[in-house]
Parts: structure tokens; C-alpha cells; sequence
């Protein structure tokens, strides 16, 4: 597993590259088939790129080296700062998700039923459109597997099946 000191030297190397390349988030995603979350977050080293995408993303950033994207293919230590919260962006993001759960997850219960959002099969994508007024906004957008919580059956428990 790599260490912090590791791990922001290898992002700090990534970043450069991209802004080396003149490319946005998008243009990267949209030349290897990703969404532009899943772009920045393979670049900060939070997601594991694929070998079937390595091909696209080094055709995409061509100064990204065989170490990188080797490096880029291994599990990543998905983590956070947790000062990041004070980052007037990530807070805004995760007071909105604060304000709105509640009513989310009601919506959730009733379209669904009892369950929750994957957050692990899960889509985000981020897009700049324009309101009603003519003036941008920010579109955010999950799109997460849909997980029901189980009745607990002892019958279908198989570590307790195997104890017998």
C-alpha cells in the first residue's frame, strides 16, 4: 500500500502532467470513454485505472510514463484530507448532501424500496449548464446501484450453515 508522502508525490507528478498537456478533465474523458469525476479521480490516485483504459489515457496524456501508469493500475489507498471539508467547494457539495439526504433518501425508500445508493457501483459526472435565466450553473450527478437491505434469515447465513 503506498504512504501518504508516496502517494501526493505520484499525484503532484499526475497533475503536472495534465496541466503540462493543456487538456481539461472533460477533453481527457472524452478521449478515453471515462466521466470527468472518474478522470480527476484516477489522477488524485482515489480510483484504479483499468488496463483496457490505459491504452486511451496514454494516448490522451502522452507524457505519462510506463511507472505512472503501472503505478495508476495498482489499488489505489482511497482516502481524504480531513481539513478538505474547509474548501469552500466540498463544503457547499457536502452541505447541500446534509440538507437534502433526508429528503433523498425518502424519495430513494419510496421509489425503491428499503436500501440505500452504492457508492462503490456508482457514476459522477460534473457539467456546466445553463439555467432558465440564461446563467451557468452546476450540474452534479450520482448515478449509484441501487442496494436493498436483506431480511436477516438464519437459513441464509453460510458462515453458520458451514459451522455444522
Amino acid at each position: 500500500m503506498e504512504d501518504s508522502k508516496s502517494k501526493a508525490n505520484i499525484v503532484s507528478r499526475l497533475k503536472t502532467i495534465k496541466r503540462n498537456s493543456g487538456k481539461t478533465h472533460n477533453q481527457i474523458a472524452e478521449e478515453t470513454g471515462l466521466t470527468n469525476v472518474y478522470v480527476a479521480q484516477l489522477l488524485k490516485r482515489q480510483a484504479q485505472l483499468k488496463p483496457e483504459t490505459a491504452a486511451k489515457l496514454r494516448v490522451a496524456l502522452p507524457c505519462l510514463s510506463e511507472e505512472l501508469l503501472d503505478e495508476m493500475m495498482r489499488p489505489p489507498l482511497r482516502s481524504y484530507d480531513p481539513n478538505l471539508i474547509q474548501e469552500p467547494t466540498v463544503y457547499r457539495l457536502n452541505e447541500a448532501v446534509m440538507h437534502f439526504g433526508e429528503s433523498i433518501k425518502e424519495i430513494i425508500n419510496e421509489e425503491f424500496g428499503d436500501g440505500i445508493m452504492s457508492a462503490i457501483d456508482f457514476y459522477c459526472s460534473v457539467d456546466k449548464v445553463k439555467g432558465v435565466d440564461g446563467k451557468d450553473r452546476v450540474a452534479v450527478r450520482f448515478d449509484g446501484k441501487y442496494l436493498p437491505y436483506t431480511e436477516q434469515k438464519s437459513e441464509h447465513m453460510v458462515s453458520r450453515q458451514q459451522r455444522k
